[in-house]
């Protein structure tokens, strides 16, 4: 039995695939995760998403479409999860390369399709962004699921669409997702957290973070990004929900209008002028400012003492929880030593881990080792 899952926006939708598909087969079946090198500037310097040109080691699985195996390697100074994935999950990554528009990721799902001929092919979204009309106030990274959802559209072949965690993405608010949803396909649990539960310590991803971190019965309000955007946890973010992916494209402008771009380049014209912006043009902003940025000293005599001014801040805001990532930005630290940060703050503070997030303390503690 074959599975093909696209992940819709990459990055950690690929890591929800890896979960869900575990939850529904069990974790020593196998399937294959299609799903973009797109880890945004945590990982990657440059903006935008990775090529097969940016890797060494991918292994040839159609004429264009390469498998990113454990050995695989982003050449300097790209960087990627995928290889790490790879290694540490039992499914088969290959790499959605957008480079060609819709109809180049189409070619690629049609050569997939002939080559594995499938049992079933999901299109996995985690929080519900690719359900967005383009025109939303809090939308922020509707590029790559639109472009995935419109080249699933153009394919000769039955595809479900499958949105996870609705509204942690933070994209569009959870009553707003609620409303679009169709029938309920699954509740993640804590036990289907496990195979994946490695993973979740290391990848960046905010939404599949909080979605595992639902699924463990972790309720509140976490607050991410650099905006320090506050989610709530609640009793829906565990879920997995059907929607009709007709249903979804007529309701998303942009992945209509993309529907025949041949270039990267197109889909981006066609986001600026429906979306107000493009996100890569963001990240090319932020990467300049970012190549500026040092790696500090974490010194915890100087870290704790911030850490414990943000969350006096945060709890007056209602916030529960929060990511390392939000931390990062929060203390001024570079997003590459989020890593660094978070293994000092849970030996210091290992009670306030509530995997994979930071749980702010209820009340100030002094008497917490400093």
């Amino acid at each position: 039995m074959t599975r093909l899952i696209v992940a819709a926006g990459g990055g950690g939708d690929a890591v929800a695939a890896a979960m869900l598909d575990a939850a529904l087969y069990g974790a020593d079946d196998q399937a294959v995760i299609l799903t973009y090198a797109w880890d945004r500037l945590l990982v990657d310097p440059i903006p935008g998403p990775r090529s097969p040109a940016d890797f060494t080691g991918l292994e040839p699985l159609t004429p264009s479409v390469w498998s990113v195996p454990a050995e695989a390697r982003p050449i300097a100074p790209a960087g990627s999860t995928l290889p790490r994935l790879a290694a540490e999950l039992p499914h088969t990554f290959a790499l959605i390369d957008p480079h060609h528009g819709v109809e180049g990721v189409a070619r690629q799902l049609e050569e997939l399709i002939s080559h594995l001929r499938p049992d079933s092919i999901t299109l996995l979204d985690v929080g519900g962004d690719i359900l967005a009309r383009g025109d939303e106030p809090t939308l922020k990274s509707p590029l790559a699921d639109a472009l995935t959802l419109a080249a699933c559209c153009r394919v000769n072949a039955p595809v479900r669409l499958l949105v996870a965690g609705p509204g942690l993405d933070g994209e569009l608010p959870l009553d707003e997702v609620r409303s679009l949803l169709g029938p309920l396909v699954h509740t993640f649990t804590a036990e289907d957290t496990e195979p994946v539960s490695a993973v979740l310590e290391w990848h960046p991803s905010e939404a599949t973070g909080m979605l595992a971190a639902t699924a463990r019965g972790i309720r509140g309000t976490c607050e991410v990004r650099d905006a320090g955007l506050p989610i709530p946890l609640t009793d829906a973010g565990p879920t997995v929900h059907e929607v009709d992916l007709d249903d979804a494209l007529n309701r998303n402008e942009l992945a209509r209008a993309i529907l025949s771009t041949t270039t990267l380049d197109e889909v981006e014209a066609h986001s600026r002028e429906i979306c107000g912006y493009s996100e890569i043009d963001y990240e090319r902003n932020k990467a300049a400012w970012l190549k500026d940025q040092p790696a500090v000293k974490l010194d915890p005599e100087t870290v704790l003492p911030q850490l414990d001014e943000f969350e006096n801040e945060a709890r007056s805001r209602g916030v529960t929880h929060t990511t390392f990532r939000r931390l990062t930005e929060a203390l001024g630290i570079p997003g590459i030593q989020r890593e660094d940060l978070r293994a000092l703050l849970i030996h210091r503070r290992p009670e306030r881990y509530a995997a994979p997030l930071w749980e702010l303390s209820a009340v100030e503690d002094e008497t917490q080792p400093r």
